[in-house]
């Protein structure tokens, strides 16, 4: 593939920033060719330890950086030293995009701030990551996707079983995912201005603006006077066309009807029970929800007595809209996935996977770079600092003061 194709293409991108939201932006924009350079302490970002905590999947390559920090270089860097500034500096003069996420006060220590950075290069975008904004009387507070994006939002609360069964937890980077999207949103429309002004700035994002943007419609009702209601156990919700059922080989999937009248209008043949198009119950939209309760019941008889496959050949072939209740393991050999581009061919040397989850956006006509490994913390330190224009004395020096946190070989 020819570099110079991809739509980043000699975009130079710092990424200062640790675990899964800031990474994601950088990694989406490494995919689209920019280079990036993942700066982490000598003791490393500690996302790398995430996959060995009781309860991750288990297996042996580092998945999640995979997904999170592929495509990108490696740097040990110490910024709590004056020698390491000077290199951040000197790098910051030649980039076009820095994101970090660290704490205020970790950005005031290590000269990490817009107003530290801009100076060294009016035309830098500079893409703050933060768990709940950048004002107001929780900003500088910590957080992660499970408390910041999915307990806050109210999400936590309503995606319940039923309204006495317990908060719903959330998975590993449920809400980092689409929170570092919107952060590589703004990144890419500062990027739009400077082109247009030459001036760079500050663009930013948070997991709890983007939880409530997650949940917007039901917390856009909140702000209108509405009551919003806790879900009942699926037998007694209030529209058995948007609902989930299980089949007779234990295997659930989900109807879901923004048009009912449609959907409903598919159902009975699909299901070879054409009479409940004909009973007085069901005939219309009130009615159907007045009956709500009994017509589940008949459903839940219906469903359970064939298997999945089944019931998705029937929907299929009658047009009505239904979702598989997939185990994660079912990407494997998807073909809907790999025709359409959700997963990626690996391949590359060391990568450790034939199939690699994409970031989940396309550009016709600008290809994607194909994936690359995770970089080891500080793997091409080295290299980077011979980019920089440090030579072998100049390394050492760095060294001696401290920059690269002892042994380089160690980061």
């Amino acid at each position: 593939m020819n570099d110079d194709a991809m739509i980043l293409a000699g975009i130079k991108v710092l990424d200062v920033a640790s675990f899964i939201a800031g990474p994601v932006a950088t990694t989406v924009l490494a995919d689209f060719g920019a280079q990036v350079i993942k700066v982490e302490p000598p003791a490393g970002d500690g996302y790398r330890h995430l996959s060995t905590l009781a309860g991750m999947p288990e297996a042996a390559e580092p998945y999640h950086l995979l997904v999170d920090n592929r495509s990108k270089r490696g740097l040990c860097l110490d910024l709590a030293t004056e020698a390491g500034r000077e290199v951040l500096h000197g790098l910051v003069r030649e980039s076009d995009v820095l994101v970090t996420n660290y704490m205020p006060q970790v950005r005031e220590k290590l000269g990490l701030r817009y107003e530290d950075l801009a100076p060294l290069n009016p035309g830098l975008i500079y893409g703050s990551m933060s768990a709940y904004g950048e004002r107001g009387p929780e900003a500088g507070q910590t957080g992660f996707d499970t408390t910041a994006y999915w307990a806050r939002s109210g999400l936590m609360d309503l995606v319940r079983p039923d309204p006495d069964g317990d908060p719903a937890r959330s998975m590993p980077g449920m809400g980092d995912h689409p929170t570092g999207l919107a952060l590589l949103s703004a990144i890419l429309l500062a990027l739009l201005r400077r082109q247009r002004t030459g001036k760079g700035g500050m663009v930013h994002s948070s997991l709890l603006a983007n939880g409530y943007w997650s949940n917007a419609y039901m917390a856009q009702a909140a702000l209108c006077g509405a009551s919003v209601p806790q879900r009942p156990r699926r037998e007694r919700a209030a529209n058995a066309l948007s609902n989930h059922y299980r089949c007779k080989d234990g295997r659930w999937f989900i109807l879901t009807a923004a048009n009912e009248a449609k959907e409903w209008a598919r159902v009975p043949t699909a299901i070879g029970r054409p009479d409940l198009a004909e009973d007085p119950r069901f005939l219309t939209q009130e009615t159907r929800q007045k009956n709500a309760v009994a017509l589940i019941a008949i459903l839940d008889d219906i469903f359970a007595a064939q298997d999945l496959e089944h019931w998705r050949v029937a929907f299929r072939k009658n047009r009505v809209t239904v979702g598989i209740v997939s185990k994660t393991e079912d990407i494997l050999g998807n073909e809907q996935a790999i025709a359409s581009g959700a997963v990626v061919p690996g391949g590359a040397p060391g990568l450790g996977a034939d199939y690699v989850i994409d970031s989940p956006i396309w550009v016709e006509g600008s290809p994607k770079q194909a994936p690359l490994p995770a970089p080891e913390h500080g793997e091409h330190t080295l290299e980077i600092l011979a980019e920089a224009g440090y030579d072998d004395a100049g390394i050492a020096d760095l060294r001696a003061r401290g920059a690269l946190g002892g042994d380089v070989t160690e980061c």
